[in-house]
């Protein structure tokens, strides 16, 4: 069987790679319980034994794949907390905001369906405790961003800068789930929403 995935690495194909990048993207197609271990070995085109040389079984690959296939969205925070005191705020936001935003667009389809895999949810939350990740680490960014504008005197000292984050991270969040959803891009465009949403959540000093 000829395989549909394939990953080269050093001159050879890296077979852990290409199992998790087979599992991605049924992930994308059937959704996370869709995923067995018997379409991965038919994606990548080697049994099913194969995969287990590698993963001891499904939860610990799908644990694997969520771990190392899916993005960061801790860069561009990491880029806005640099870039603080610097250029314009909003402009700072809106780059933050589009980071954000196509990291919840990509992960969407496995974090939703996580909560139909109760134990890999678990072991999920358990892998990023330990790795000290989390959605929380992000908006604690994007407050401390806004905190620091607000002692510099660039954003309005009346912001709330923890509900500030909650509310960009949430409007991210649900326009990324809106498009998934509905299957098309959504209005209004994303410069036109990014232009009214960062003034609305974090106004500049004038």
């Amino acid at each position: 069987m000829t395989a549909n995935v394939r990953v080269k690495y050093s001159g050879k194909v890296n077979r852990r790679i290409q199992i998790l990048r087979a599992a991605e993207k049924l992930m994308h197609s059937r959704g996370l319980t869709g995923v067995t271990t018997r379409q991965i070995s038919r994606e990548v085109g080697c049994s099913e034994a194969a995969l287990y040389f590698h993963f001891k079984g499904r939860l610990e690959l799908l644990l694997a794949m969520l771990e190392e296939s899916l993005p960061d969205m801790l860069g561009p925070l990491e880029t806005l907390r640099a870039s603080a005191g610097r250029g314009s705020p909003h402009r700072n936001l809106a780059k933050a905001l589009r980071g954000m935003f196509n990291f919840h667009r990509r992960v969407l389809p496995a974090t939703g369906g996580l909560f139909a895999e109760p134990e890999l949810l678990r072991v999920y939350r358990g892998s990023l405790a330990r790795q000290g990740k989390g959605p929380h680490l992000s908006m604690a960014i994007l407050a401390d961003y806004i905190a620091t504008e607000q002692r510099l005197g660039r954003i309005d000292s009346a912001v709330d800068g923890k509900l500030a984050s909650y509310l960009f991270t949430s409007a991210s969040f649900f326009r990324a789930f809106m498009e998934q959803f509905l299957g098309r891009p959504v209005h209004p465009s994303w410069d036109q929403f990014v232009k009214q949403l960062v003034p609305a959540i974090a106004p500049q000093t004038s």
